[in-house]
């Protein structure tokens, strides 16, 4: 009896561990709107370089002057690597132009189709939402 509790239990958990890492995912369609391309233009402010997205934080200035922080979405770091970025390819105050589209829930967030870096050269963003161009 003891044994059958063990192993119902052993066979929730891996159950459970399997579902949450496809909770945690999300649709490009379900967050972006394709309909709304953004380019936007600032210094760098925080780079989170890990999976399964990065994410890097950017002040944009509006037309009235002030400065935004936008968080900027790009594909899985192994994606990045072979699309030309490294891990130091973002410092802290960069300037960078992002390309991209904005979040459907009006938050300062872009996923990031491309980037034109510091050094001048613009890289794929590795974007679920693929190309519109």
């Amino acid at each position: 009896m003891q044994t059958r509790k063990l192993t119902l239990i052993a066979g929730l958990c891996m159950l459970i561990v399997s579902i949450v890492p496809l909770l945690g995912h999300h649709s490009f369609a379900a967050q972006y709107d394709r309909t709304k391309p953004i380019t936007l233009k600032g210094a760098v402010t925080k780079v989170e370089w890990m999976n399964p997205h990065i994410y890097f934080y950017m002040d944009v200035k509006s037309e009235a002057g002030k400065s935004i922080n936008w968080a900027i979405e790009g594909g899985a770091p192994s994606m990045l690597y072979r699309a030309g970025w490294r891990i130091d390819s973002l410092k802290v105050g960069d300037q960078v132009t992002v390309e991209g589209w904005v979040a459907k829930d009006g938050t300062n967030l872009a996923n990031m189709r491309t980037a034109t870096l510091a050094d001048g050269k613009t890289v794929f963003g590795a974007s679920s939402g693929g190309d519109t161009k």
